[in-house]
């Protein structure tokens, strides 16, 4: 940190998972490792391999803003060694309050300007995974033709982390409106009070890498729509972002909650 300037890039290449599949360790120490040399015997070091959201905790508390983290797998599939590449930059000063970051300008496809974005605060923290393109994000994706948001938030949280939750457990929030170059993005925000399972990178998702994270010590490097529910639905969290409209909904009385859960159940969520 000292030695860079203010808004300098700092590169990364640390190791992830070994030659024999061992992968990186949750708390930072260091392990034995053997490094393997051309003409010579291997030789044992002591190095940090540490998973990459703790190498982001670690750079963050040291005045960095972690920008991107990607696992290189080797060119090889039958050796299991992956590297992790980090981007991270020098800020100037630690921040007083947490960042966002914005979303890519591109337009959306017709089907992918409403997405549900799903709060849940386990007794560790706040369920937060990594984009592959490095932001942080609550679990939540796009809303299917016909399908509820409480049918999204269930579904999506199920495909992306595995965790399993009951319709009469989703408890939505309100809409966030806003927009990028014109085009208006809807977000609406909801809150899982139960499931079943923990959270796991799933296959062919976009998202992995889950972790808790305490409330008061959130990461930053926040996907700008998840940063915009959670302030909508604790309006006293540090977070920065762009601004968005929010119309909190009106809670439906037990009676039509019991009806629409009823109803999916019977014909499913395009009903």
């Amino acid at each position: 940190y000292e030695g860079l300037r203010p808004g300098a890039p700092l590169v990364l290449s640390l190791l992830h998972t070994d030659l024999h599949g061992h992968g990186p360790s949750t708390r930072p120490a260091p392990r034995e490792q053997m490094i393997l040399l051309r003409d010579d015997p291997p030789l044992a070091t002591q190095m940090w391999v540490l998973a990459p959201q703790l190498w982001e905790a670690l750079l963050t508390q040291y005045g960095f803003r972690v920008e991107a983290i990607d696992l290189l797998h080797h060119p090889d599939e039958n050796v299991p060694v992956i590297q992790q590449l980090i981007h991270a930059r020098r800020l100037a000063r630690r921040p007083a309050r947490i960042s966002s970051r914005p979303r890519t300008t591109e337009p959306p496809t017709p089907h992918a300007a409403v997405g549900v974005g799903t709060i849940i605060l386990g007794e560790q923290g706040l369920l937060l995974g990594r984009h592959r393109r490095g932001t942080l994000e609550l679990p939540g994706g796009t809303v299917e033709a016909g399908e509820s948001f409480e049918a999204t938030a269930v579904r999506e949280l199920a495909e992306e982390t595995g965790l399993i939750a009951e319709l009469g457990d989703v408890q939505l929030l309100g809409t966030l409106v806003d927009h990028v170059e014109g085009v208006p993005r809807i977000t609406v925000g909801a809150i899982v009070h139960a499931w079943r399972g923990e959270p796991a990178t799933q296959p062919d998702e976009s998202v992995g890498d889950w972790a808790w994270h305490p409330l008061d010590r959130l990461p930053n490097g926040l996907f700008v729509c998840s940063a915009q529910i959670l302030t909508a639905w604790r309006p006293d969290l540090p977070i920065d972002h762009t601004p968005a409209h929010f119309t909190p909904f009106t809670p439906a009385s037990p009676h039509q909650q019991r009806r629409t859960v009823l109803r999916e159940r019977e014909h499913g969520p395009n009903s």
